[in-house]
């Protein structure tokens, strides 16, 4: 067997050589996305795997693997929304993800993020970068007082909901799914909105789908207290990038901790001296309330780890078996 990694970094080098070794299964790996101009790399081998934060490309990259004999793409993320699953499907090809493989290390990161807003420490650290200690204007509130709204209670979302439980906070959630793991942690409401009027800190955990894309935009962010704080850790198409930066300037809301974004061609570059070609992003970062991330949620050893073999497990099952556990379905 013979399989193709996409996207890989200089971290993931060893788990893949040590899960090569252990399977008796030759690998090769690229750190170049999967797009139509890397695809033909994929021919001559049996399976490819890939992890990238952009689309991989239109209909001919789909029917070039199909030609080439691939059967499946196994994503080394949970979500994937990088991936045209009707255009895979049309092509015979299995997509697989990786849906579990640790909700702690995202969830502690939304708690992590949300005592940083709520402690204004991005703004503590601008003052002193400007040899500014003084206190004034940032008093805080404690987390126990606060009331965190959970938007999406799967696995990850149940995590944080756990977390901010044990740190005292009244935790409140919404899902079109409810689920029964969490209801003794936290009081669902009926509505998205509901949520968003009664929380003090908003933790988004959901996928994104049609249905999802731009949930939080100019409507729902207006029904956001002034004194609230909005943290994404999942997608970050579920902002609308351009109504939450004016929610941020006329103080609609108080802050935002933000892991993904909706443009992230940049993750993972250093882009040190040079101009960044994305307004949106540039005017995030020059805001004192307003915390940013690389999309590092899942950037945890044991994540790491997990994720890796996790995806190569599916591409192996898809090939012997024509199926997968982690099989992907298309949301309806």
């Amino acid at each position: 067997m013979k399989l193709l990694m996409y996207g890989v970094q200089d971290h993931e080098k060893k788990i893949i050589a040590d899960w090569a070794e252990s399977h008796k299964v030759d690998i090769v790996t690229t750190p170049d996305f999967l797009s139509e101009q890397t695809v033909a790399r994929a021919k001559s081998f049996d399976g490819i795997c890939i992890q990238q934060p952009i689309a991989l490309g239109g209909p001919k990259l789909y029917a070039q693997l199909k030609d080439y004999g691939i059967r499946q793409i196994a994503t080394r993320t949970a979500g994937y929304d990088m991936i045209d699953l009707a255009e895979a499907e049309n092509n015979g090809l299995i997509v697989t993800n990786v849906p579990a493989y640790s909700p702690y290390a995202v969830a502690e990161l939304a708690v992590t993020q949300a005592m940083q807003l709520v402690r204004h420490i991005p703004q503590f650290q601008k003052r002193i970068s400007n040899q500014d200690f003084r206190w004034s204007g940032l008093l805080s509130k404690e987390i126990r007082s606060l009331t965190v709204g959970i938007v999406g209670t799967g696995r990850i979302g149940a995590t944080a909901a756990e977390l901010f439980k044990g740190l005292g906070a009244k935790v409140i959630g919404f899902d079109q799914y409810p689920n029964d793991r969490v209801k003794s942690i936290l009081d669902y409401r009926p509505s998205l909105e509901a949520v968003l009027k009664e929380a003090d800190i908003v933790s988004l955990h959901t996928p994104l789908f049609d249905s999802t894309r731009h949930m939080i935009n100019k409507n729902t962010l207006k029904l956001m207290k002034k004194s609230a704080f909005l943290i994404n850790i999942a997608r970050g198409g579920l902002i609308n990038t351009e109504d939450l930066i004016d929610a941020l300037e006329t103080g609609e809301i108080a802050g935002a901790a933000l892991d993904t974004f909706e443009n992230e061609t940049v993750i993972n570059k250093n882009l040190s001296g040079q101009p960044l070609d994305d307004p949106l992003l540039a005017k995030l970062i020059a805001m004192d309330q307003v915390l940013l991330t690389p999309h590092v949620g899942f950037f945890t050893e044991t994540a790491i780890q997990n994720i890796d073999e996790g995806a190569l497990d599916c591409v192996v099952e898809v090939l012997e078996t024509g199926t997968s556990r982690n099989r992907v379905q298309q949301p309806e």
